[in-house]
């Protein structure tokens, strides 16, 4: 089963556990996706995989996901929900880093068989973290407000994909400048930074593509609300 197959399929099986959640859960079921995606995917993205002849990150779709899920806030709820959702995640990352990083300084018992695991996963350089959790607040905030914007020039149903597209697409540029500028710029040479740079916008433009179909999905769900 070739590397680009499961990578569709596992794009199909994040978003629809995301409407999933949402369809029980409701509202809080996109604000708990939102924390646990940040999560994950930040643990996700230090695998690196061949796709389409590219070399790229894992963590891309469960990232992309968490988009997807506060433009559903945006779009069905607030902006006020939106930002609420934003924060969350990134206090979920910000803890998460703080509590490992001190897990990691306990000295394992003798028959202790992970902790050289645990510091490859969670020994964070310093400089990725930041990148990171600033491209985060950034372009997830940007996100939010450019959505809004959008929604408001472009109220309609019809024009629900234009919303979407444009306002993940945009931010993940962001996203894409922020975090390699803060964690790769001055570490490789101009045009192996401008490779990762490139290379890892295209993943996130193609996961902002896929997920259209569940925005419309999950327009329909919970219409009462």
């Amino acid at each position: 089963m070739s590397n680009e197959f499961i990578w569709i399929l596992f794009a199909l099986v994040n978003f629809s556990l995301l409407l999933i959640f949402y369809r029980i859960f409701g509202k809080m079921g996109l604000f708990v996706w939102i924390g646990m995606a940040t999560v994950i995917a930040n643990i996700q993205v230090l695998k690196t995989v061949e796709l389409f002849g590219l070399t790229a990150t894992l963590g891309n779709i469960m990232y992309g996901s968490a988009y997807l899920a506060t433009d559903i806030l945006n779009e069905k709820y607030s902006k006020d929900d939106a930002k609420k959702a934003v924060w969350l995640g990134f206090s979920s990352l910000l803890a998460m880093t703080v509590i490992m990083q001190i897990a990691l300084v306990f000295e394992p018992g003798q028959s202790d068989f992970a902790q050289g695991a645990l510091e490859t996963l969670f020994g964070l350089i310093p400089q990725i973290a930041l990148g990171s959790m600033a491209a985060y607040i950034i372009s997830q905030y940007f996100d939010v407000w450019i959505y809004d914007k959008i929604r408001k020039l472009l109220p309609q149903t019809k024009h629900l994909w234009i919303r979407n597209n444009v306002g993940t697409m945009v931010s993940q540029l962001l996203d894409t400048i922020v975090f390699c500028s803060i964690a790769f710029y001055g570490q490789y040479p101009f045009d192996v930074w401008l490779e990762i740079f490139i290379t890892t916008y295209v993943i996130k433009f193609v996961v902002a593509l896929i997920d259209t179909p569940f925005m419309y999905i999950a327009k329909f769900m919970h219409k009462k609300a």
